[in-house]
This record gives C-alpha cells, structure tokens and sequence, in this order.
C-alpha cells in the first residue's frame, strides 16, 4: 500500500502540504484533484524519489515497479512503436543480453533469456505496442514514423503509450487526457479500468474521474482528503461539509435567483422554451454541487450582443477541405440564434475544418456560405493561444480590446476569470497554458459574440475552470457550436449533436453512450483486413482428421471456460458481501480500524484475483470461438 503520513513537502519558500495523511490500498485508484500549484505533480515526484520529505514520511512496497507518463521526449529519431517498446525497461534488457549472448554464441545464456523472454510477454511485445498506439489514435503507418515527425500533443499521447507498456505496480498519470481526443479517451478508459495495480491520476475531465476511479484525493489546504467513488460523489460528499457555510449558502442563494429570474422571463417565449427547459436542468443540478464549489476563483459570463440576425450563417451544399483536397461534401447547416450544438466524429474526420470554415479562417471549396448581418462570432482554438501578445499583460489586451473602457472595470471584468493584484500587469510572456486559456476566453466574452465556435475550449482548465465555463454558456443567449471532449460540457450546454464522419456531417440520433457504441462499430468497419492466404487445397481426408482433432480439444477448453466462470461467480459474491460490509458507516469507527484493515486487504486480494479470472475466461473464451470457427471452416 501507499501510506504517507504526518507529510510535509515544500518546493522553495512555498510549502505545499502540511501534516497530510493518506492511505492508498494495492489496486484502488484514485484522483488526485485540488487547484493549480496545490502540490499535486510534486506528490508525483515524491512517489517517485525525486523528492524526499521535508517531515513525516511517504512509504510504499520497496518492491513495487512504477510506471509514469513523462511530460518531455528524449529523442526524436526513435521510431515511434520502438519508443513505446522503450517503455517495458525490463524486456529491453533482455534483448540487449540476447544479442550479447548470441555475439558470443553462449548456448546456456541463449536458453536461459528465452525462457525470460518468454515470462516477460517479451513475443508479443509488438503487436501489445501496435495496439495501445491505435487504440490512442495511430494509424499504421504512424507507427513507423520517427518521433521528430509529430507535434507536441502526439508525441504526450507516444509518452502514454510509453507508460502504459511499462508492466508496473503503480501507475502515475498526470492530464493524461490533455491531448486526447473523445475518442481516445474513451478507449483509454476501458484500458485503465482493466489495469489490475495501483493508479493514480490527476486529471480535470470529471467524467473520465467517474469511469475510472474508486477513490478522490483532494489536495485542501495543505491536507490530503480521501472520498470514497468518483468525482460526483465528491461534490456530493464536499457539498455536504460545506453546506452550513453562509458564503456557500449565500453564493449559491445568488445564483440560483439569477437562474430562476430567467426562466420566469423566457419560459413563455417559443423561441426561449427550449433554454429555459435546460436552465431548470442546470438549477437542479446546482442544487446538489454548487456548494462544492463555494471556493472558486472564477465567476464570469459572456457578454449579451446588442444585436441578432436570424439566421446567424447558412451553410449550403458546401465542398469543405484543403487545396484541392475535400474533406467533407455536402455540408448543409443552419445556425440560429439559441441553437446549441456539439459535434462528435473520429479524430481527422474534419471537426475542426468544419469549424475554422465556419469561423472565417477557411472558406469553401465550393457551395455557399451567408454570414448573418449582424453576426459576431466569439471563436476559440487552441492555436490562438499562440497569438496572443506575449510582451502585454492581460489588462493590456483587454484595453486594446476597449481602450476607452475604465480601467477599474476591466480590471473588475478580468478578475472573474481569476486575474487579480499584480496578475492583471504581468506580461503573458511566461503564463501557463491554463491561464493563456483563461484570457483568450475572457477577450471572447468581452467581445458580445452571438455565436460562439468552441474547439477543445477545456484543454489545460481546471475543474474550477471548467464548471465557470458550463455556467457561462448555460446562461449564453446566443448559439453555440463546440467541438470538446470534455463530456460533461457536452451533457451540461448542447441540445443536439451533429456527426462528422465519412465526409460527411449530419445529425446524431443519440446520447453520448450511444456514441460509444457507434465508435465500436465504426472501428470495426475500418479495421484493416488482411488477404487470405493463398495455398493448395487440403484433400478431404485430410480434413476429416484435422476436425476429428480439433473436436478432442474442444472438450476440455470447453470445461475450463466453466470453471473459470464460476470461479469467477465466487468471487463477485465475495466482493458484493464485502462492499454491503464497507457500506455501513460505523465501520469506519476508530474503534474498529482492524476491521476496516482487513476488509479492504481482502477487497484488494479479491479485486486483484478477479481481473486475473477475468482475463483468463475471456482468453478462454477466445481459443474456444477459434476452435469452433476452425472446425466450422473445415467441416463447410
């Protein structure tokens, strides 16, 4: 287990935790969650032992193999599926003393590395390579480019290809889905929730934390919190801490009369209906998490435009690409005022063209598109974070925006957005991601768009951040258009979902689990299929003896797939008891720790026994649908 006690850690005069405690069993995973600078990466490093205690102690088994994503590459020559094999250290060695022994023709060291070779998976190494590239988004031909050839957010994804190949006790993740798109994040997911060690993760999608952690930490003053479930049962268990606080009650009192003022007034308006209907959603979900939140820095919304046209752009029979290169055909979109869309498609599909077309930084290779007459577009992508001026400050960029504009009041206006004191006059030069973020939305919201095209607006927010942003388009009059992978901003601010696939873009029938499941099928439709071998026909006999012998090896594959199946049953009754056990609250009484203890190690041996169960029957399964369709071919 991991157990840090009584810690303090301080980087400089900062010091970052102070008499934290926490305790993490072998194969829960967690969510280390908590502001920007509250310590979280050097937690990270600690556990990794590049940092030493500055008091108390951080332990964990000497024995334990930990595997991390990197945030920098090394090398740019590498190719990229070798880089990822780079990853397993341990299988690397191996190759290496093979090929010395085979330079020295050492037959004893040659039997004995392959016999390594074989316990370290070291045969199928490529092809497990080949597939977490994939499932991250590679092409094949991607995988035999050098790592030089991609750009910053491939090579991250090659970085957590790299740590998720490393055979690991612990695995430490930090904003492993920055550079992901939907899709990738969704098999990511399914990955890690089949990872039998211990994780750790920071992350800032709430949604992916639900799927995949069992427990949050939270980084609060200077502690370690530890909630049970996902990030929704830490608001949930958070709100109620705090929900005795005035400040939460009053903030929460606020913005609840603003919410409900709106949808008094536009509740009779056909054109409004629809807004206020998600707006009553939004008040019922403040109800259960807004205390949680009493603490945030953000408060902000985007301005209302002085004007309307109806339709805002109209999108007709358009030829949408490169050059001379087309991307999507046909393309037919109306946008009105209220209208709130998500669009969802493959990675390369053409999102992103669809968008940039839209807001002016490309036009159609062929049809029409017609602007609205009194169209203001508030357009965010992440390459216009590298616009913005690096030598003025956030005020500055403001006042170039309103340069006749009282100072007091874009300083007011910037400190929603958690620019404040000496912030607002510092140049952007040296900002984080995050914060450049944070002032390209705010130049946005001050502009009074009427239409907001959104590309990935969350990549490098905090969870603070983000619910700020949610907040704000609720509350926007205009139309909305975003592209995102943030799941809960889709739910919480779109109406509908246009699909950008097979060159084409058209309306999504569905939520986002049904999403998922398209995505399944769509990757099953474009995988790869290889050409049938061509050789001479087997003679009848020959056949005859080869399915007779297949059918002697059904048998007993068949009964090991049963047995593994109950074994399997017996063990999800265990856990179910155990969970029924740890569900009464007086077990976590002092009184009876040892219980606890004991509880949990169980929970941990029967969790890590499960997933190899689970892994063993579905192997099972495997070989026996081969041998089955094997003997079906030979009997046809």
């Amino acid at each position: 287990m991991i157990r840090i006690q009584d810690l303090t850690l301080q980087r400089g005069p900062q010091r970052l935790l102070e008499g934290a405690e926490l305790t993490l069993h072998a194969g829960q995973k967690a969510g280390l969650i908590g502001a920007n600078g509250a310590g979280k990466s050097s937690l990270f490093a600690l556990l990794r032992g590049e940092l030493v205690p500055d008091a108390g102690s951080c332990q964990l088994p000497p024995d334990w193999r930990i595997a991390h994503m990197r945030q920098e590459v090394d090398t740019l020559t590498r190719i990229a599926v070798d880089y990822v094999l780079d990853g397993d250290q341990h299988l690397r060695r191996i190759e290496a003393d093979l090929s010395a022994a085979e330079a020295s023709q050492d037959g004893v060291a040659l039997g004995r590395l392959h016999a390594e070779l074989d316990a370290a998976d070291g045969y199928t190494a490529q092809a497990r390579a080949r597939k977490l590239l994939a499932g991250l988004g590679f092409s094949n031909a991607q995988m035999d480019l050098p790592v030089g050839d991609f750009s910053g957010g491939w090579r991250m994804r090659l970085n957590l290809a790299q740590a998720l190949m490393c055979p690991s006790d612990l695995l430490l993740l930090d904003e492993p889905t920055n550079h992901l798109d939907l899709d990738a994040i969704l098999w990511l997911e399914e990955w890690l929730k089949g990872y039998p060690g211990t994780l750790l993760l920071i992350s800032h999608d709430r949604d992916f934390l639900d799927a995949v952690v069992d427990h949050i930490a939270h980084v609060d003053t200077r502690k370690l919190v530890l909630y049970r479930g996902g990030y929704s049962a830490f608001e949930r268990a958070r709100a109620e801490r705090l929900a005795q606080q005035q400040q939460a009650y009053e903030k929460q009192q606020a913005r609840r009369e603003h919410m409900e003022k709106y949808i008094a007034r536009f509740k009779a308006q056909a054109t409004k209906a629809r807004q206020a209907q998600s707006r009553i959603k939004a008040l019922e979900r403040m109800e259960e998490i807004s205390a949680a939140h009493v603490d945030s820095p953000f408060e902000f919304v985007f301005r209302e435009a002085h004007k309307l046209s109806s339709p805002l752009l109209d999108l007709s029979e358009a030829r949408l690409g490169y050059g001379s290169k087309v991307i999507l055909d046909k393309v037919k979109l109306q946008l009105t005022p209220g209208a709130r869309i998500g669009l969802l498609g493959p990675n390369g599909a053409g999102k992103s063209t669809l968008i940039k077309n839209l807001a002016g930084e490309l036009e159609p290779l062929g049809g029409t598109l017609r602007r609205g007459e009194n169209l203001e577009v508030g357009y965010f992508a992440q390459h216009q974070l590298d616009s913005l001026d690096g030598k003025a400050s956030p005020l500055l960029h403001m006042q170039r925006l309103a340069p006749t504009e009282r100072e007091q009041t874009l300083k007011d206006f910037l400190g929603g957005f958690d620019f404040r004191g000496a912030r607002v006059d510092e140049p952007v030069l040296n900002f984080s991601g995050g914060e450049k973020a944070r002032l390209a939305l705010a130049l946005i919201a001050w502009g009074r768009p009427n239409l907001l095209l959104l590309d990935e607006p969350t990549n490098h927010l905090d969870l603070e951040m983000r619910l700020a942003l949610t907040m704000a388009l609720q509350e926007f009059g205009g139309a909305v258009l975003v592209v995102s992978h943030d799941r809960h901003l889709l739910k919480s601010t779109t109406d509908n979902f246009l699909l950008v696939a097979d060159g084409k873009v058209e309306p999504f029938d569905g939520d986002l689990d049904d999403y998922a499941k398209w995505l399944v099928d769509y990757r099953q439709r474009n995988a790869p299929v290889a050409a049938p071998a061509s050789g001479e026909r087997t003679d009848k006999k020959t056949q005859r003896q080869a399915a007779a012998a297949l059918r002697q090896q059904l048998a007993p594959h068949k009964r090991e797939a049963e047995r593994l199946e109950a074994a399997l049953g017996k063990v999800h009754e265990s856990l179910a008891q155990i969970e029924s056990r740890l569900a009464d609250s007086e077990l976590y009484d002092s009184a009876r720790k040892d219980e606890l203890r004991d509880l949990l190690a169980r929970q941990a041996a029967l969790k890590s026994e499960e997933g190899a169960l689970e892994e063993a029957w579905m192997e099972a399964l495997e070989l026996l649908e081969n041998l089955q369709a094997e003997l079906e071919n030979l009997s046809a």
